[in-house]
């Protein structure tokens, strides 16, 4: 049987530049294709090369498979390419989603452009679960991105999810290309970054007014984290259509290929869950909690990682609020229940009722005290909670908004875009919020 896969050296590259890719194959021949995602999966352009051979390497070492050099043309857009390795040409568009045979490509803005928008894709995170090569940053702390995998074309760590079976839920496919697809058919146009950019301080002070990240988002590096505060600071919006964000602190190497996180704290028993109760230096919360940023936490939401769950959805706290606009939503409604909307992650500040009976944050947290709760849902007890201590109230997820120099949102649970095509109130709240940060 042809075996084929690869990845790329870097899972970024500008228009005009060369985009170099590692590809084994046991085929004499073989053929790359890009697409770039959008409202429709868009044919861009083709290589074909000789095919050579290479074994598997392991999770935490470079797996040094042989190198093809692709010189991008200039004319492509920024945006999420998939390569698609075949040892046949083929006559209709293959699936765009595999654990073999892909690789993820970001396009980045070959130099400032007019667009107001970055969208951040989170390959940290991807990486984080991939297990290509027998490992995760789930079962060590340390872990290679020159690998299949990240995104696409690779075996990755998780249960299923009941609410889309189509896919994983650490690959691009799960949540973010559902969430391109909706801003390109709404005609809301961005440009398109990594994390690994932001680590390296590119693209975000090319004159955005907004960044946006969608899904789960979860590992951080202490630069990314800086280079985003430093931009909300500076006056710029961030838009979190998310949950878990930001809560492991990620090392990356010097060169950008690898990733490590201190998970499993010494004297904690074998078998220990890296998000039980024993403390974590790579915790954000424990050193610089991250609601600091983005106004929430999952210390103070939950999961439920495993089958369907009870049907949550937020209930509105003020539907006079201009993000409610043209939603029919009024305070007491419950936004997405019927879909599960509070899903699989989400987060939360710790919160106490005023008099008027509607929920603010205590700040305790690291929460700002401005930060406007608009929507609440409490969790059930059957779900994962993730901080050691007892919460200063009870866990519920609090998706809002709060201004500081910029002003930033956060959806607070994975499955928001999930809701997008189906749920038309979930879509205008998404539209309301894009158009006014940006």
């Amino acid at each position: 049987m042809t075996s084929i896969n690869g990845y790329p050296a870097r899972s970024s590259v500008r228009a005009d530049e060369v985009l170099r890719l590692h590809i084994a194959t046991s085929a004499p021949r073989f053929r790359v294709d890009f697409y770039r995602w959008g409202a429709a999966p868009q044919h861009a352009g083709h290589a074909e090369w000789p095919g050579r051979t290479a074994d598997p390497g392991t999770f935490d070492r470079n797996w040094q498979w042989p190198a093809y050099e692709f010189p991008v043309p200039p004319e492509w857009r920024s945006g999420v390419y998939i390569a698609v390795l075949s040892t046949e040409p083929s006559s209709c568009t293959p699936p765009m989603d595999s654990r073999e045979a892909r690789i993820l490509v970001v396009v980045t803005p070959a130099a400032r452009s007019d667009r107001k928008i970055l969208y951040k894709i989170p390959t940290f995170t991807y990486h984080a679960y991939n297990t290509a090569g027998g490992g995760s940053l789930y079962s060590a702390s340390q872990v290679t991105m020159q690998r299949p995998g990240g995104g696409v074309g690779g075996p990755v760590k998780g249960l299923p999810d009941p609410y889309d079976t189509s896919s994983p839920r650490q690959t691009f496919a799960h949540w973010d290309a559902p969430f391109i697809t909706w801003m390109e058919e709404n005609g809301i146009e961005s440009d398109f970054c990594t994390d690994l950019d932001l680590h390296e301080g590119r693209h975000l002070n090319d004159g955005y007014r907004l960044l946006m990240s969608a899904g789960h988002d979860e590992y951080w590096s202490t630069d990314t984290r800086q280079t985003v505060t430093a931009f909300r600071d500076a006056g710029g919006n961030i838009a979190n259509f998310g949950a878990n964000t930001c809560w492991w602190r990620v090392n990356v190497a010097a060169n950008g290929a690898g990733l490590s996180c201190a998970k499993f704290p010494l004297g904690a028993p074998a078998g220990t869950d890296p998000d039980s109760s024993y403390g974590c230096p790579d915790h954000w919360w424990e050193s610089e909690p991250e609601n600091a940023l983005l106004g929430v936490s999952y210390r103070n939401g939950g999961g439920h990682w495993d089958g369907p769950r009870t049907p949550l959805g937020f209930t509105v706290t003020d539907g006079d609020h201009w993000i409610f606009s043209g939603t029919g939503l009024k305070t007491g409604d419950v936004l997405g229940r019927e879909a599960a909307l509070i899903g699989y992650e989400c987060d939360g500040a710790a919160y106490e009722f005023d008099a008027i009976a509607r929920p603010r944050p205590t700040g305790q947290d690291g929460t700002p005290k401005d930060f406007e709760i608009l929507g609440i849902a409490q969790l059930p007890s059957d779900w994962n909670f993730a901080a050691r201590e007892r919460a200063a109230s009870p866990r519920a997820a609090t998706f809002g908004l709060y201004t500081a120099a910029g002003t930033v949102f956060t959806a607070a649970t994975t499955d928001w875009a999930r809701l997008l095509a189906t749920d038309p109130q979930v879509a205008s709240i998404t539209r309301n919020v894009i158009t006014r940060l940006s």
